[in-house]
């Protein structure tokens, strides 16, 4: 009896061996794009100085469960993106989203009175169900957020001298601080302009790039008319500018902020980069000729990207980077125009690339949230706990979106595309979800 036992196990092994073929080496094609952009970004995490330390294939294929040889053909295809100046963005057999997962609704039944072979094919099955083959309840797969390492956002923001009203702890036995200034209804302020990209770290949490291309104010330096007890006639004070108009504004982009981007950005990067601005009237907009005459030098592809009117927030700055700084200069006292600009500087040097990370995380989870209200701004911000998740476990590089939100966003703008005032090309992306 026992042998026979044997036997029988034996011929079911057999059985199921045939049954179900061994799966050869897993090929670059059937990997996931999702798979894809983990592999390259991580390998671009470790680039030190435009090169990989020796090993990071083998570490990498180790890692992701891949053959080397697919780590080394994906390198070479994102260093060649580079190089033509385009978005390292990998794409898999189904671009954007992962593997779907088919869950029938049927009669189960009928499902078990049809042979294997007539189960093969999803369509096949639908016929002989007699059902239409978009019955079928399909569970989505989910998108990856672009990495955003290629975004430069700007805005301007005051910051003044002091606050017309603050709150201090005393002990009973101290005083209230004295405070004096010229008028408290008109405090002396100055305007600035910053230009912030997405901090890059290495495998061992090393800073690559800060992110932090700098902080301008719009100021000016003017002889003293008149002579003081702090500094002569003819002195040369910092004055804020009269009118931040447009030709500020161009003069900021264009002999500041593009001149800064190009001397820090990191090497291994995509240097076709995209800045990214609100909508204010005083902006320059993408057709402007003198930008259009810097956009393509030293290699650099610049392009001008104005967020829609009246849009939600979905730039950094506004997100928490400003209340950031902020924090940190209440925190300085400054009698002149000279301390304020210094203690503005002083607070955006110390803010870590960590922080401005963070805040571009929190980005991409709040572009949920307003694909979840159709483009409203009727949503709370969500928290996402990033120093427990880098404590835990590795903080994302990007989050993932439901595709069927995404694509319920997609019949929304399809539905009222007459009704926004402007129209947006959508194609791309409906021709990317197979829409």
């Amino acid at each position: 009896m026992e042998m026979e036992q044997d036997m029988e196990q034996e011929m079911e092994q057999e059985q199921i061996q045939k049954a179900e073929p061994k799966q050869g080496p897993r090929t670059t094609l059937s990997l996931s794009s999702q798979k894809k952009n983990h592999i390259v970004q991580f390998l671009q995490q470790q680039c030190q100085a435009g090169a990989l330390p020796h090993g990071s294939f083998q570490e990498v294929a180790k890692r992701f469960k891949v053959h080397r040889r697919t780590v080394s053909r994906l390198w070479g295809i994102a260093k060649q993106h580079i190089e033509d100046g385009k978005h390292v963005v990998m794409m898999g057999r189904a671009s954007g989203y992962t593997k779907k997962t088919c869950k029938l609704n049927f009669d189960e039944d009928k499902f078990r009175q049809l042979s294997f072979l007539e189960r093969s094919c999803y369509r096949k099955l639908a016929c002989k169900m007699e059902v239409s083959k978009t019955t079928p309840a399909i569970d989505e797969g989910k998108l990856l957020y672009h990495a955003m390492h290629n975004t430069v956002h700007i805005d301007e923001k005051w910051f003044y001298m002091t606050n017309a009203s603050d709150r201090y702890y005393l002990l009973p036995d101290e005083d209230e601080p004295y405070r004096s200034c010229e008028s408290k209804r008109f405090i002396t302020k100055v305007m600035f302009m910053c230009a912030v990209s997405r901090s890059q770290f290495g495998t061992d949490g090393q800073t690559i790039f800060d992110g932090k291309i700098g902080i301008f104010p719009f100021t000016e330096q003017v002889p003293a008319k008149r002579k003081s007890k702090n500094r002569p006639r003819g002195t040369l004070d910092t004055k804020p500018i009269p009118s931040v108009n447009k030709e500020a504004m161009r003069e900021c982009l264009l002999n500041q902020i593009i001149p800064a981007i190009k001397a820090k950005w990191p090497a291994n990067a995509s240097k076709e980069i995209y800045i990214q601005q609100d909508n204010a009237k005083p902006h320059l907009n993408s057709s402007d000729s003198q930008f259009e005459a810097l956009a393509s030098s030293n290699g650099f592809k610049f392009h001008l990207i104005s967020q829609p009117a009246n849009s939600p927030d979905a730039n950094v700055l506004d997100l928490g980077f400003f209340r950031a700084i902020q924090s940190l200069q209440d925190d300085k006292l400054a009698t002149n125009i000279d301390e304020l600009l210094g203690n503005v500087w002083s607070s955006f040097e110390e803010l870590t690339p960590q922080t401005l990370n963070n805040v571009f995380l929190t980005l991409q989870s709040c572009l949920s949230k307003i694909l979840e209200v159709h483009g409203g701004n009727n949503y709370k911000i969500p928290h996402l706990n990033k120093e427990r998740l880098r404590r835990t476990v590795r903080l994302p590089t990007s989050l993932e979106v439901e595709e069927n939100l995404v694509r319920e966003s997609l019949e929304y703008l399809l539905l009222h595309q007459n009704d926004v005032g402007a129209s947006y090309d959508i194609g791309h992306l409906i021709n990317v979800l197979d829409f």
